[in-house]
């Protein structure tokens, strides 16, 4: 049986606890599409493929984490290009979408802060930004540890040796913080893994000693959304399906 649109936005909304972020994104029901839902779609980023995908698989809602941002609309406001391509597609076909950006970082037990802790074994977590700071079981030569990261998240990694040789502290925050690496080393982190890496922090990066991991803007943010929909799946008896759109950034 179909689940109330609402009655979903509701229950993510709350669990999320989205009151408590000021983002540069409205998190929750971007663009209103059908009442009922029998189907939804989760991914990532939002995207023509996405869509399409959808649309293929006869999805009325579509959930994910990167959806529209404030930060990316012209101004003065002007709806054209391939922003009036994805909307004028949702509305055609009566598209739910919803997105959350900040509140399924953070969240302490599906966010995807804290699946990577849980994937890469960091324990005895505290928040640190919009993630998490935490520790292996034992200090580990760094090198290895980078391995580590790029076999559980099937991925190359780019990383930057520049702190302890033997590494036991490490800081997540997934997407892209790589300018928060000097809060990670002043918070006691021996890494920082983050999902992207600016030019201008490489040589910072360096002079403050810290070592540094980018695994992937996209490849750091797939877990939220997952467990974020599972959750509704088994909520709502209702299917839920990730589709997952690689991208290498």
């Amino acid at each position: 049986m179909p689940a109330k649109r609402d009655k979903i936005i509701r229950f993510c909304n709350e669990y999320l606890k989205v009151s408590d972020f000021e983002d540069y994104c409205y998190n929750g029901l971007q663009i209103e599409g059908k009442e009922d839902v029998g189907k939804i779609v989760t991914g990532v980023s939002l995207s023509k493929k996405l869509i399409e995908a959808a649309i293929g698989k006869k999805a009325d809602m579509i959930m994910v984490h990167h959806g529209f941002f404030m930060n990316e609309m012209p101004s003065p406001f002007r709806l054209s290009g391939y922003r009036k391509n994805r909307v004028k597609e949702l509305l055609e076909n009566d598209l739910n979408l919803v997105g959350y950006h900040l509140p399924l970082d953070a969240h302490p037990v599906i966010g995807n802060n804290m699946s990577l802790c849980k994937i890469l074994g960091i324990k005895k977590t505290k928040p640190f930004s919009y993630g998490f700071i935490g520790e292996i079981d034992k200090p580990t030569d760094f090198e290895k540890f980078k391995k580590h990261v790029e076999v559980q998240l099937c991925k190359q990694s780019f990383s930057i040796a520049a702190g302890k040789k033997k590494i036991k502290k490490v800081a997540i925050v997934s997407g892209g913080d790589s300018p928060d690496f000097e809060e990670a080393y002043l918070a006691g982190a021996d890494v920082f893994l983050t999902g992207d890496i600016r030019e201008d922090v490489v040589r910072k990066i360096e002079e403050v000693g810290i070592n540094f991991i980018n695994a992937g803007h996209y490849n750091t943010e797939k877990e939220g959304i997952k467990n974020l929909g599972e959750m509704i799946a088994k909520n709502f008896k209702i299917e839920v399906e990730f589709v997952d759109v690689p991208n290498e950034i």
